[in-house]
């Protein structure tokens, strides 16, 4: 009896064990799979971002080409004058120095107007919100635990162009958990998820600085 009672108890230890180890398994799982869809994420708005860079660069490269020529008859009409100053001493170098003021004039003027396109280019879009970031602001703002699946329900009604889906955000949610950024609590078979004090603080924060600043 005390054999089979000691190798029921190993028996035991062992299974729970491997229970524990299973579950660790699967969230450093979930955690993986999160940080690789945030680092898609980042890299697709580093991409979009990089098309409105080009765009603008050729915006800016298309509005200023015309001024490079503009020095060119500058640089060509200049020794005409210095010939005829040779026939005409008074009145050629008089002629030139209005001519030379009044090229320099129109050459500032021209290189003075491509100013717009900087103007195009301040109002270029802001690059979007990261879903960990919309994920971790919507958590701040509930009042209430929420489970992935009601996470993914209001993102997708807030942002239907970018196709949230309910795995993403439970694996997202499961990667602010284990970097502290939220807390996780089960009510019988289903998971809610609520921001940990921290992060809110700081939400809180982040939110009053500009109506101070204003």
């Amino acid at each position: 009896m005390p054999e089979s009672t000691t190798a029921t108890g190993l028996t035991s230890q062992y299974a729970a064990q491997v229970i524990r180890d299973l579950e660790r398994n699967v969230q450093e799982q979930e955690r993986i799979n999160a940080d690789i869809a945030a680092l898609h994420e980042q890299l697709t708005t580093l991409q979009s971002d990089h098309s409105v860079l080009v765009n603008v660069q050729q915006a800016l490269g298309i509005a200023s080409a015309p001024v490079q020529p503009a020095a060119a008859p500058e640089s060509s009409t200049v020794p005409a004058p210095r010939e005829k100053a040779s026939v005409e001493p008074s009145a050629g170098k008089r002629t030139l120095a209005k001519k030379d003021t009044t090229a320099q004039s129109g050459t500032a003027a021209k290189k003075s107007a491509p100013k717009k396109p900087a103007r195009k280019a301040a109002g270029a879009p802001m690059s979007q919100p990261t879903l960990v970031e919309l994920v971790r602001h919507h958590l701040t703002e509930q009042s209430h635990p929420r489970s992935a699946g009601e996470v993914a329900t209001a993102l997708g009604t807030a942002h239907p162009e970018r196709g949230i889906k309910t795995t993403v955000v439970r694996t997202t949610l499961e990667n602010l958990v284990a970097k502290s950024q939220a807390q996780r609590t089960k009510q019988g078979s289903s998971v809610y998820y609520t921001a940990s004090t921290l992060a809110g603080q700081a939400t809180t924060l982040a939110q009053d600085e500009p109506a101070k600043s204003e």
